[in-house]
Protein backbone atom coordinates (compact mmCIF):
# COMPACT_ATOMS: atom_id res chain seq x y z
CA UNK A 1 0.00 0.00 0.00
CA UNK A 2 1.01 3.30 -0.64
CA UNK A 3 0.80 6.09 1.68
CA UNK A 4 1.48 9.54 0.83
CA UNK A 5 -0.04 13.05 2.34
CA UNK A 6 -1.67 15.49 0.23
CA UNK A 7 -3.16 19.13 0.73
CA UNK A 8 -6.28 20.39 -0.74
CA UNK A 9 -6.15 20.68 -4.40
CA UNK A 10 -3.19 18.16 -4.94
CA UNK A 11 -3.78 15.34 -7.18
CA UNK A 12 -2.25 11.57 -7.18
CA UNK A 13 -2.11 10.25 -11.08
CA UNK A 14 -2.47 6.60 -11.72
CA UNK A 15 -1.99 4.87 -14.67
CA UNK A 16 -1.53 8.09 -16.83
CA UNK A 17 -5.64 8.09 -17.00
CA UNK A 18 -7.11 8.55 -13.49
CA UNK A 19 -6.61 11.89 -11.36
CA UNK A 20 -7.32 11.97 -7.46
CA UNK A 21 -7.79 15.37 -6.27
CA UNK A 22 -7.89 16.19 -2.60
CA UNK A 23 -11.22 18.74 -2.78
CA UNK A 24 -12.18 19.06 1.20
CA UNK A 25 -10.55 18.43 4.57
CA UNK A 26 -13.08 18.38 7.31
CA UNK A 27 -12.16 17.45 10.75
CA UNK A 28 -13.42 14.12 10.41
CA UNK A 29 -13.72 13.50 6.79
CA UNK A 30 -12.28 14.85 3.29
CA UNK A 31 -13.86 14.98 0.01
CA UNK A 32 -12.48 13.21 -2.87
CA UNK A 33 -12.64 13.74 -6.39
CA UNK A 34 -11.63 11.40 -9.40
CA UNK A 35 -11.19 11.66 -12.81
CA UNK A 36 -11.69 8.31 -14.97
CA UNK A 37 -11.97 7.20 -17.82
CA UNK A 38 -16.03 5.93 -18.48
CA UNK A 39 -15.14 2.49 -18.94
CA UNK A 40 -13.41 2.09 -15.47
CA UNK A 41 -15.36 1.46 -12.57
CA UNK A 42 -15.34 3.50 -9.25
CA UNK A 43 -17.35 2.88 -6.32
CA UNK A 44 -17.39 2.67 -2.57
CA UNK A 45 -15.71 -0.21 -1.13
CA UNK A 46 -18.89 -0.99 1.17
CA UNK A 47 -21.34 -0.76 -2.07
CA UNK A 48 -18.54 -2.42 -4.26
CA UNK A 49 -18.83 -5.53 -1.27
CA UNK A 50 -22.50 -5.81 -1.05
CA UNK A 51 -22.74 -6.09 -4.56
CA UNK A 52 -20.43 -8.77 -5.21
CA UNK A 53 -21.92 -10.83 -2.82
CA UNK A 54 -25.55 -10.67 -4.08
CA UNK A 55 -23.73 -11.58 -7.22
CA UNK A 56 -22.67 -14.77 -5.95
CA UNK A 57 -25.58 -15.02 -4.14
CA UNK A 58 -27.98 -14.85 -7.62
CA UNK A 59 -25.09 -16.90 -9.70
CA UNK A 60 -25.73 -19.78 -6.66
CA UNK A 61 -26.98 -23.29 -7.57
CA UNK A 62 -30.43 -24.24 -6.26
CA UNK A 63 -28.41 -27.15 -4.18
CA UNK A 64 -26.09 -24.92 -2.89
CA UNK A 65 -28.46 -22.23 -1.22
CA UNK A 66 -30.79 -25.71 -0.06
CA UNK A 67 -27.38 -26.55 1.60
CA UNK A 68 -26.65 -23.30 3.01
CA UNK A 69 -30.10 -22.95 4.30
CA UNK A 70 -30.21 -26.53 5.92
CA UNK A 71 -26.35 -25.69 7.13
CA UNK A 72 -27.84 -22.61 8.89
CA UNK A 73 -30.68 -23.79 10.70
CA UNK A 74 -28.54 -27.16 12.00
CA UNK A 75 -30.40 -29.53 9.51
CA UNK A 76 -27.31 -30.40 7.44
CA UNK A 77 -27.07 -34.28 8.15
CA UNK A 78 -30.76 -35.11 8.47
Amino acid sequence: MLVITRKTDESLIINDNIEITILEIGKDRIKVGINAPKEISIARKEIYVTEKENRQASEALPADVLRLLLKSKGKENE
